[in-house]
């Protein structure tokens, strides 16, 4: 068999975006290439049964339209058919546009709708009227794209560097369509281990992907369960919002004999169209960092509306990422575990491990996933990993029926360091994960034992609660010049009439300048000598007095309230962190009073979901985990290094003086 490398089909195909140069924009190559290397494809994939779809399109021309195209699906032997006796080869020359769209007309509904997503019409045209289109037409005939060339994966591979490619040469970002093979071939992995006993001959496994981008999850999902066993029925379901990736998506799955009616168009976020279904696994790599701004409204509505009923009910992360929206949305659809339950793998940054304080959106999110025991492990993704990104990347193993051995246990990997040099940088994809890491991290994770790079947790090792700890309020009090023009600047006394301004001033100069540390005695004497100027402060406009003639004493007497308890000084609060589980009453005697023997915690700060004192927090702190101490080096070999540079200057100085 004559097959080609993919990246080589690829380079031929993206050279023929040459002959666009100077008729179209830069930005503009990749949606008249890509409709037409699809339009390629399926016609290859069509040839073998291309005579036999004509002889039922003439056959069956008098039957109603439902009847003949389960005839013409039956003739075609594939999920689409295409009823016209035209090719790309024997488009004509003189009419090039009117056939070529006669012929993309012919297909089966679904993948007609597949060119209509591209805009392909307005495109042909486009092309007609540079005279162009006729030359790309017979370039595209010339390409061999038949199955026994290029296999399905193969030719998923050509639509991603494509993509890439385009993405790139118009400043695009080609990470948001689709994710790196060597990702997604590890995170299916992940999620698969130790599924092999729902992998049994005659059952249905569902596959879904909310961000399904190309398809790249679906098919690599599909592709591990048929290396297992080829008689699991596999379904697959997902939601794109780019139509260009949902096109491509469709079409490869078409050309694969796969039914694409759940596969959908549109915003996974603010328009779940498969709302109501549950999935035995679920993957995804949703847009890292990306805001949801243009759907605020809608997932508000949802969080205050549906609470736990709907998707977002544990809460709802900062309008500028929107990553933790996609988890939840996973977690809306997993099947409950005495049905069989469901697993997850998807992608994040490093943001949802930390991002947000106790009581936050996402800290609010990261505590439901753990507190019901969903997250099974996390796994430290390689740098420069990415096309678009070289972040710190994680995926994120949850399920909702765990094995008794992980129960109320996090897995933390750390495969940073498990990747090889790529030859040629793709974007700011540098490093790949070959199959032997990719295997080694999957086993790593399968055993499920401590190791220097697998660290295994209690779910509440996450936890914590942040009491606030307040001390007292000690001032002292002067009314010397520069306080008062300190009091001119508030806002509350540029609100005074200018009257009442200048009879202020007047009792606090008439004060002098004696420093007082006890505010009761420094009150006493404010209001006699603002009663002799004929200025009657109301309280509020006593304690912004106060507040502007006063400064920080460590040596002045403690402020009381009127029923004698101690005011807190809010320059001093501060916050701790008490571990989950532990007393905050014996954390704080045994971390805060020997250091502030006067602090005392607000017990008025309490967690709105247990009532205790004390917001509850998550965060995933993962690299603190694998730190290693390195000392630094003896001062004896960096006096050496730097007397090395110097020598070495001095010496280059030397030469160029002669």
């Amino acid at each position: 068999m004559n097959t080609e490398n993919h990246s080589e089909i690829a380079s031929f195909i993206w050279s023929i975006a040459d002959l666009l140069r100077g008729d179209l924009k830069q930005s503009q190559y990749g949606r008249v290439i890509l409709p037409f290397t699809l339009l390629r494809r399926m016609e290859c994939v069509l040839e073998p049964t291309k005579n036999a779809v004509l002889d039922a399109t003439k056959q069956h021309a008098d039957k109603p339209e439902t009847a003949r195209d389960r005839l013409l699906y039956r003739a075609a032997d594939q999920p689409f058919y295409n009823s016209s006796p035209l090719s790309l080869a024997s488009l004509s020359d003189t009419q090039t546009g009117e056939d070529l769209m006669s012929y993309v007309h012919s297909f089966s509904a679904q993948a007609r709708a597949i060119f209509e997503h591209f805009n392909f019409e307005d495109f042909v045209q486009q092309l007609e009227s540079s005279n162009l289109l006729y030359q790309v037409v017979q370039e595209f005939a010339a390409v061999d794209l038949s199955p026994k060339r290029i296999s399905n994966f193969g030719m998923g591979s050509v639509f991603e560097e494509l993509i890439r490619k385009f993405a790139e040469s118009s400043n695009e970002t080609a990470g948001e369509h689709f994710t790196p093979r060597d990702i997604v071939h590890l995170a299916t992995s992940l999620v698969m281990t130790g599924e092999e006993d729902h992998l049994q001959p005659g059952k249905i496994l569902t596959i879904y992907d909310p961000t399904c981008g190309t398809g790249g999850f679906l098919s690599e999902a599909e592709s591990y369960v048929k290396s297992i066993s080829e008689q699991v029925d596999v379904s697959v379901s997902g939601q794109e919002l780019n139509p260009e990736s949902y096109a491509i998506c469709v079409g490869d799955m078409l050309i694969k004999g796969e039914k694409v009616e759940n596969i959908k168009l549109g915003n996974t976020l603010s328009d779940d169209q498969l709302r109501g279904n549950t999935f035995d696994v679920m993957l995804s790599n949703p847009p890292f960092g990306v805001d949801w701004k243009k759907v605020q409204d809608k997932v508000q509505k949802e969080h205050k509306e549906r609470g736990y009923d709907g998707r977002f009910g544990p809460g709802l992360p900062r309008v500028s990422d929107g990553s933790l929206l996609f988890l939840m949305h996973l977690v809306a659809k997993m099947r409950p575990a005495e049905k069989g339950g469901s697993r997850i793998g998807i992608i994040l940054n490093g943001s949802p491990l930390f991002t947000g304080g106790a009581g936050s959106g996402e800290s609010e999110i990261r505590r439901y996933m753990l507190e019901h025991d969903l997250v099974e492990a996390i796994v430290a993704l390689p740098s420069d990993s990415f096309f678009n990104t070289g972040i710190n990347t994680y995926v994120w193993v949850l399920s909702n029926d765990k094995p008794e051995q992980r129960r109320n246990k996090v897995q933390l990997i750390n495969a940073a360091d498990r990747y090889a040099k790529m030859r040629k940088s793709l974007g700011s994809k540098r490093n790949y994960i070959p199959e032997s890491e990719q295997d080694e991290i999957v086993r790593l994770y399968g055993r499920f034992e401590e190791t220097d790079e697998s660290k295994i947790f209690p779910t509440e090792a996450f936890g914590y609660r942040r009491i606030t700890v307040e001390r007292p309020l000690q001032l002292n009090f002067q009314a010397s010049p520069e306080r008062i023009e300190r009091m001119k600047g508030e806002k509350f006394f540029e609100k005074l009439a200018e009257d009442d301004q200048a009879n202020l001033i007047s009792a606090c100069e008439s004060l002098g300048d004696p420093l007082y540390r006890n505010r009761e005695d420094f009150l006493e004497a404010l209001k006699g000598e603002c009663t002799k100027a004929t200025f009657y402060p109301s309280a509020a406009q006593l304690k912004n007095i106060w507040k502007a003639l006063g400064e920080h004493d460590p040596e002045a007497d403690y402020c009381r309230d009127k029923k004698g308890n101690l005011e807190a000084d809010p320059d001093l609060r501060d916050n701790e962190n008490v571990p989950l589980g532990e007393s905050v009453y014996d954390y704080f005697e045994r971390e805060v009073l020997p250091h502030v023997p006067d602090a005392w915690i607000d017990e008025s700060k309490t967690d709105e979901k247990d009532g205790e004192v004390g917001i509850v927090g998550y965060e995933i702190p993962f690299n603190r985990h694998f730190y290693v101490f390195e000392p630094p080096r003896p001062l004896e070999e960096i006096d050496a290094d730097l007397k090395e540079c110097t020598d070495t200057i001095k010496r280059m100085i030397e030469e160029m003086a002669v």
